[in-house]
């Protein structure tokens, strides 16, 4: 039988990093390719507790919730922004599952087939997926090391009104960069006077090697409250199977947003939600997140000194200051693409950094995730790689 789908399929794309992860998990191969936290660093035994305490709560702990989020729990993020400086109150908070979520749900209420989203090049591939399923047109612009460009930012805005742009100024996923506070507010201040809304996605903001820098989110800049959708997760901070993030910004659009979600899951698991809370209330998670960053700082820096033994000019990269991942570009002639099968079979996986520009991908770059390996695998993994890297295979 021949099946037809709706007409919006035709924009559905599998995604590069999932199709990738789903080949080297066969074999003896150390993974640098997901975006990935530690295991080992999971606070396995405080999980565990947090569900023991849920059901000891009652039998209505495992009844349906609400749309919004458990209570409680949106009451504890509430104060978690507050320590962000961005403003939020319960009517403008909402509980979703993972932050990937939020970002499908902004884009189904706000766009339109045929509208503009402006976007960082290269970017999250999952956000361009969502974008583009929607039938939006994404536009790429020019970005440096201290975020987008601000001629092209404007020429772009007046050229293109997009309905919104979409950001991840603090650690970003690919190319792990830090924005600089002068171009969030930059962006800041073309958005109000062009009236465009901003898409803050934060998942890794908390994983901060330097203590003594501070890095704005620009949604605590939003003094209006009227401009900024701020989006984080609890992914990276305790543990991805809870998939449980949260959106805030307008209140009119967080209603819209709510009524969506009633339409695509009615409400986000209630029982991790409950655990998640529990959890929050009585472990140290400002602890636990100092673990991460000293952890995921060292296995960073294990990265790095086996980048440094590639040849200088060649090969070039960033030291990121948080987040997971490494960006790493060689030169015009590598494709990254065709030289993963190499690295495959001598035991070593990466992402090819095509996947990550919006229309014009360059070939030669690829992204390293250091949190997951272990430190012992990062060495060995990594000795495999600048292997691969000397000495490629050429048809």
């Amino acid at each position: 039988m021949e099946y037809s789908f709706a007409e919006q399929t035709k924009n559905f794309k599998s995604s590069a990093v999932r199709d990738i992860l789903s080949v080297i998990q066969q074999g003896n191969v150390i993974s640098f390719a997901g975006g990935l936290p530690s295991e080992d660093l999971f606070p396995l035994d405080e999980v565990q507790k947090a569900y023991e305490k849920v059901f000891a709560s009652g039998k209505s702990s495992l009844q349906y919730g609400l749309t919004e989020g458990f209570t409680p729990l949106r009451e504890a993020i509430q104060t978690k922004m507050d320590g962000k400086e961005i403003r939020t109150s319960l009517n403008n908070l909402l509980i979703t599952t993972g932050s990937q979520q939020a970002i499908d749900l902004f884009s189904r209420v706000i766009l339109s087939p045929g509208d503009v989203v402006l976007t960082e090049d290269p970017t999250y591939l999952s956000a361009l997926q969502v974008f583009r399923s929607y039938g939006a047109h994404v536009v790429a612009v020019s970005s440096d090391e201290n975020g987008m460009e601000y001629e092209d930012l404007v020429a772009k805005i007046n050229e293109y009104q997009p309905k919104f742009i979409y950001i991840i100024p603090t650690f970003s996923n690919p190319d792990g960069k830090v924005w600089s506070t002068e171009r969030r507010q930059q962006l800041l201040d073309l958005c109000y006077e062009h009236n465009v809304l901003i898409l803050e996605d934060d998942p890794y903001g908390d994983i901060q090697f330097h203590e003594r820098e501070t890095y704005p989110p620009v949604a605590s800049l939003d003094q209006k409250q009227s401009h900024v959708l701020y989006t984080s997760t609890f992914s990276k901070s305790v543990v991805p199977a809870l998939r449980t993030g949260w959106v805030t910004g307008p209140t009119p659009i967080i209603k819209m947003m709510t009524q969506a979600k009633q339409m695509a899951d009615l409400h986000s698991s209630s029982i991790d939600q409950q655990a998640l809370y529990y959890l929050l209330r009585d472990f140290d998670l400002d602890g636990h997140i100092q673990l991460l960053r000293r952890e995921y700082y060292q296995r960073m820096t294990i990265m790095r000194d086996c980048l440094n033994k590639l040849e200088p000019g060649v090969f070039t990269w960033k030291e990121p200051k948080g987040g997971m991942f490494m960006w790493v570009k060689g030169q015009k002639h590598l494709n990254t693409t065709t030289l993963l099968n190499n690295a495959v079979e001598k035991g070593v996986a990466f992402v090819p950094g095509a996947p990550f520009y919006v229309d014009h991908p360059e070939y030669n770059t690829f992204r390293l995730n250091f949190s997951h390996p272990t430190p012992e695998n990062i060495k060995l993994g990594m000795d495999r790689l600048v292997d691969v890297l000397l000495n490629p295979v050429t048809n």
